[in-house]
C-alpha cells in the first residue's frame, strides 16, 4: 500500500469513527451491556461498514486486475481456527469488554489526547511486543531471520 492510500484510509477510519463516537468507551460499554441500557449505535457502525466494503470488494475486483495504488490485491487466505485464534480472541474480547476500547478507536482517542486512551495504547504496545517474544519461533531466535521469512519456509 502506497504512503498517500495508507493516509488517506487512516484520515477515513479516524474521522469515522469519531464521527460515529466510537471513540467514546461507554458506547461499546453500552453495546455490549444487553441486560441494561443498550446501544446499538456499534451494530450500525459496523453494519455501514460490511456493506460499504462487500459492495465496493466486489466492484473493484470485478473491473480491475491490479489495485490503483499498489502492485497488486492482498486477499488473506481462510485460516484456521486453532486454540492461538480462540486464546487470542478471548483475550481481545475481554480486554475490549473491561476498557471499551479495541486498537483502532484506542489510536484515534490518543489522537484527541484522552489521558485513558494513551494508558491502553501503551498497554496494547507492551503486550504486541511480549506476545511477539513469547510465540516466535525458536528457528526465528538461533538464525536471526525474521519470523515472517520462516513462514516461506513450509510453503
Amino acid at each position: 500500500m502506497s504512503l498517500f492510500a495508507a493516509f488517506v484510509s487512516g484520515a477515513l477510519f479516524a474521522l469515522g469513527l469519531s464521527l460515529s463516537g466510537m471513540t467514546e468507551p461507554s458506547r461499546v460499554i453500552g453495546f455490549l451491556d444487553l441486560s441494561g441500557a443498550w446501544d446499538p449505535s456499534l451494530a450500525f457502525v459496523m453494519g455501514g461498514a460490511v456493506t460499504v466494503y462487500a459492495i465496493l470488494y466486489r466492484l473493484i475486483r470485478a473491473r480491475a486486475e491490479q489495485p490503483l495504488l499498489a502492485e497488486e490485491f492482498h486477499v488473506p487466505l481462510r485460516g484456521k481456527v486453532d486454540v492461538k485464534l480462540l486464546v487470542g480472541a478471548t483475550l481481545f474480547g475481554a480486554g475490549w469488554g473491561l476498557a471499551g476500547l479495541c486498537p483502532g478507536p484506542a489510536i484515534v482517542a490518543l489522537g484527541a489526547a484522552k489521558p485513558e486512551a494513551a494508558l491502553f495504547t501503551l498497554a496494547m504496545v507492551v503486550g504486541s511486543w511480549l506476545t511477539s517474544l513469547l510465540t516466535r519461533p525458536t528457528r526465528a531466535r538461533t538464525s536471526g531471520l525474521p519470523s515472517r521469512a520462516l513462514a516461506n519456509d513450509d510453503a
